[in-house]
């Protein structure tokens, strides 16, 4: 009987996933995708099934924690860990230089097993003993920076034991050793740019030898057996949280963090000159801080070595805010809306907004604030179009789809984007330039118990109405379960809202940025419409076309929606 790792798998790049429950206890039998806990980001709700078939040893999470890619969720007892297909034997052929297995006595007495090693090896040179460690796939990260060094030289380290911690824009990752062994060199310093193959440090390996040796011992068979192992998706940059180190598989003398002084904050006042103290502070602060408005430089941290928290940055705004006067928000003239004991009005009761909620109304508010909105109003002629869908049941009823307005709305949408495509672009962090998009995914809103989520359907210019209608279905009902990925809400390009089901003539959706347009769908209405010797019944639909008026004018919106609109009158219109 073996000891695996089940680890949390590659989440995109949500930011503060919090576990909300846990499926699964100490001494529960699970089969490979039983599901173990499940996270919450704020934009989806996610349940983790395990890699795995086996008995829960431990679990190491709990509701409330934070956790992100790498990260430990339980110990499993597996009792065939060939049939996974994820253990990795390494070996050195046997020959003059050859190492004597070490594997079971470095697992006690890495000191030992390493001195062990050295008498073979004598040489400086990258040899079987000596292994290297580099920076791991980073994905399109730029200007990574080493902003911490765990261990130093001579130091002894464990497998996944963390190594050096590296910061990009977007997350700070830490790289964990493949290696068991001792630290023999190390080649960078707090402050170097690095990238993926860049050397980081040299370990004196005491796994480089046959750990299958016949004349393993007992014992020695015994602490093989009770390895831990990892199962994760290869070439993923470990991020566990940091308390990990805590761990009772790490054997390692880390260092006390320090204060990087490499590190640039760019995380000051807009208007405000950048002070020469730099900051100990992730990017999710950073990032924080920015939306904020708060200098970091001001900011007293009470993280390890200094380090500045999410917490320390909610307690500075606080503050502020407390040491304003009570008649408007702190720094902008808005007046603030007063808090009043509704409870001397009648009874009342307390819901705690979810996750995705509370999420989701900080990022409509920072579109609001940033966002110059117009909207433009319009009427589609889908009589035609409606008596197509309809014609097309049976069809439907075949292939066991649901053929409904929503698919039809996404292919135009895209006719209309092809011919229109400043509607199809963003724009850059500084507003002076657009990027314009060369693929075509359309984010469709999708109201559930937990907030709106905005799955993505994917390259709509290269899939038919029957294929967007099946996946429409699909990610429509995997959002109602809890069951998006990150990457299933990554993407998109332009966002549709539709209200159809529920009613009203028009409304403004916000821009879902750094998209410059969303379209808004209302109930489908019959009308009188001339047709130039009668009024004669039409299915009207209504539509509105919110925009980011910095990079979309209103001859551009207009034409946007007449196109639109002509689509939807006449398919043929996007053929043409």
């Amino acid at each position: 009987m073996s000891m695996q790792k089940v680890l949390i798998p590659d989440i995109g790049d949500a930011e503060d996933v919090e576990v909300i429950e846990l499926c699964v206890g100490p001494g529960d039998e699970i089969a490979v995708d039983d599901i173990l806990i499940v996270i919450e980001s704020d934009k989806a709700t996610m349940e983790v099934p395990s890699t795995l078939a086996g008995r829960v040893n431990k679990i190491e999470l709990q509701i409330g924690d934070s956790v992100t890619c790498g990260s430990i969720i339980a110990l499993l007892e597996v009792s065939d860990l060939a049939s996974t297909g994820v253990l990795e034997t390494r070996s050195v052929e046997k020959g003059e230089n050859a190492v004597p297995s070490v594997l079971s006595e470095s697992l006690e007495r890495p000191e030992a097993a390493v001195a062990a090693v050295s008498e073979n090896n004598n040489s400086d040179e990258y040899s079987p003993s000596l292994e290297v460690v580099s920076v791991p796939d980073i994905g399109d990260a730029q200007e990574v920076v080493v902003i911490e060094l765990l261990v130093e030289p001579g130091d002894s380290v464990a497998v996944d034991d963390l190594l050096i911690v590296i910061e990009s824009d977007k997350a700070s990752m830490e790289v964990p050793s493949p290696y068991a062994g001792i630290v023999k060199e190390i080649l960078v310093q707090e402050g170097t740019e690095v990238e993926e193959g860049t050397v980081l440090l040299k370990i004196a390996s005491t796994m480089a030898g046959d750990s299958d040796s016949d004349s393993d011992s007992d014992s020695d068979s015994g602490a093989k057996n009770n390895t831990v192992n990892e199962v994760i998706a290869p070439e993923k940059v470990s991020t566990k949280q940091a308390d990990a180190a805590d761990s009772d598989s790490r054997n390692t003398n880390l260092v006390e963090p320090i204060n990087r002084n490499s590190a640039q904050d760019s995380s000051t006042v807009p208007g405000e000159s950048s002070s020469k103290n730099k900051v100990y502070a992730g990017p999710a602060v950073r990032k924080l801080s920015r939306e904020m408005g708060v200098s970091l430089n001001e900011v007293a941290g009470t993280g390890a070595g200094g380090r500045i928290t999410k917490d320390d940055v909610q307690a500075y705004v606080k503050s502020a805010l407390a040491a304003k006067k009570s008649g408007e928000s702190a720094g902008t003239g808005i007046p603030v809306i007063p808090t009043i004991d509704f409870s001397k009005f009648g009874g009342t009761e307390i819901v705690a907004l979810s996750r995705i909620r509370k999420r989701g109304a900080a990022n409509l508010h920072r579109s609001w604030l940033n966002i110059p909105h117009v909207t433009q109003n319009d009427e589609a002629d889908v009589s035609d179009l409606e008596a197509f869908r309809k014609g097309l049941s049976a069809e439907a009823k075949k292939r066991d789809i649901r053929l409904t307005p929503l698919a039809f709305l996404i292919k135009a949408s895209y006719f209309a984007l092809k011919e229109v495509p400043i509607v199809n672009a963003s724009l850059d962090a500084n507003g002076e330039n657009f990027i314009l998009k060369h693929y075509y995914n359309i984010g469709m809103a999708v109201d559930t118990p937990n907030g709106l989520v905005v799955p993505v359907v994917k390259q709509v210019d290269k899939k038919g109405i029957w294929e967007i209608a099946s996946e429409v279905l699909e990610l429509s009902e995997k959002a109602r379960t809890s069951k998006l990925l990150a990457s299933d809400m990554q993407g998109a390009s332009f966002t549709i809202s539709s209200l159809g089901s529920l009613g009203g003539t028009s409304f403004t959706p916000i821009v879902n940025a750094p998209e410059v347009g969303i379209l808004g769908v209302s109930r489908l209405q019959v009308k009188p419409q001339w047709d130039g010797e009668n009024f004669v019944p039409r299915k009207m639909l209504p539509v509105s076309f919110s925009y980011d008026h910095r990079a979309i004018n209103g001859a551009e919106a207009g034409r946007f929606t007449s196109y639109l609109c002509s689509v939807l009158s006449d398919f043929r219109q996007g053929l043409m």
